[in-house]
């Protein structure tokens, strides 16, 4: 995709610049490549700085209601210093390295719905900034993460919604301002200890750590009980395990655990899953930090509800396509930068 534009914070005859992606289509960890053009305007003009940022839209809790704030959390510059004279065509050539922990916005070459993450390109011409236009990006899962989500596939579970959430998950170790959560309606044979699972992913260079979060209806007037579960794989293992069996016995371990605790309440029911029960190789079930659990009776957040609920199962999601590009970006309004990310 390609946008093109005169520089408006600079008036008529000004400049103007013409981003072009090699691919928009990346996963995390990798590069966006790319070149920015730019064509001189009816007067020489000396350019301050060229800025590349990752932009998108995230979830933030306000005092009365929460809120979709626009966040640019990763910032590139590419040029500084460039004297663009009158009707001069300048193309500047860039490799944007793409933060192991962004958010995957495409799944089985589908638009996740719910998702939407852009490349701004930001001049800066004699102290006056013009941030430009956004240029849709399609971020594909890890290995790893294409594995765990093709799992959940295979167990039966329902996608319900995706979001970004403002905030720090507790001990773990993220290096955004936000995290992603992708949610789930539970898989008939989990349905009797979950309602709801949603799935968080935390890259790094090793492996990836995984949050489960548990959602249970206790009854009419019990309100309902969350509960996490930790886990970590490394991205070598991603061709070398039984994914769904993986999957079903993550689960399993934490809603019984969940059930030790409160005797009496639903325990999972149906098959115990596929063959291949067992730890991800290098991870013990009761290495510290592997198969951790944690109960809460507070979510960490509400989520933007559901955005669709196709059926999911086999090896895809199931969920109904994305929006097309143009209608993803719309939902950008002129609130970009209220939070930082990586520099």
């Amino acid at each position: 995709m390609v946008f093109k534009k005169m520089l408006g914070a600079f008036g008529i005859g000004a400049p103007s610049v013409d981003t072009v992606l090699s691919n928009p289509n990346t996963r995390p960890g990798l590069t966006l490549d790319g070149q920015v053009n730019l064509t001189g305007g009816s007067q020489d003009a000396d350019i301050d700085q060229i800025v590349l940022g990752l932009v998108t839209r995230v979830e933030v809790d306000g005092a009365e209601a929460d809120h979709d704030a626009s966040v640019e959390f990763h910032r590139v510059p590419v040029a500084s210093g460039l004297r663009l004279a009158q009707g001069q065509q300048l193309a500047i050539p860039f490799q944007l390295p793409i933060p192991l922990q962004t958010p995957v916005t495409d799944i089985y070459g589908q638009r996740l719905p719910g998702m939407t993450l852009g490349l701004r390109t930001e001049v800066a011409i004699r102290g006056a900034v013009d941030k430009g236009d956004l240029d849709p990006v399609h971020v594909h899962p890890l290995p790893v993460q294409e594995r765990i989500l093709t799992a959940f596939g295979q167990l039966g579970f329902r996608f319900k919604s995706a979001d970004l959430e403002h905030g720090y998950i507790a001990g773990a170790h993220q290096t955004l301002p936000f995290y992603q959560e992708i949610e789930y309606f539970a898989a008939p044979q989990y349905a009797h200890g979950v309602n709801q699972v949603e799935l968080t992913f935390l890259a790094d260079e090793q492996g990836v750590e995984i949050v489960l979060e548990f959602d249970r209806q206790t009854g009419l007037f019990m309100g309902s009980h969350d509960s996490y579960g930790r886990y970590r794989v490394a991205h070598a293992d991603a061709d070398g395990l039984d994914w769904a069996a993986e999957v079903d016995r993550w689960l399993r371990e934490a809603l019984q655990q969940y059930q030790t605790q409160h005797p009496g309440y639903g325990a999972p029911t149906g098959h115990r899953g596929p063959a291949g029960y067992g730890a991800p190789m290098g991870y013990p079930p009761h290495q510290p930090g592997y198969g951790h659990y944690e109960e809460h009776h507070e979510r960490r957040g509400s989520g933007m509800g559901a955005v669709a609920a196709g059926v999911v199962g086999g090896a895809a999601l199931g969920f109904a396509g994305g929006m097309v590009a143009e209608e993803v970006f719309d939902s950008f309004g002129g609130d970009e930068g209220e939070d930082g990310g990586e520099e």
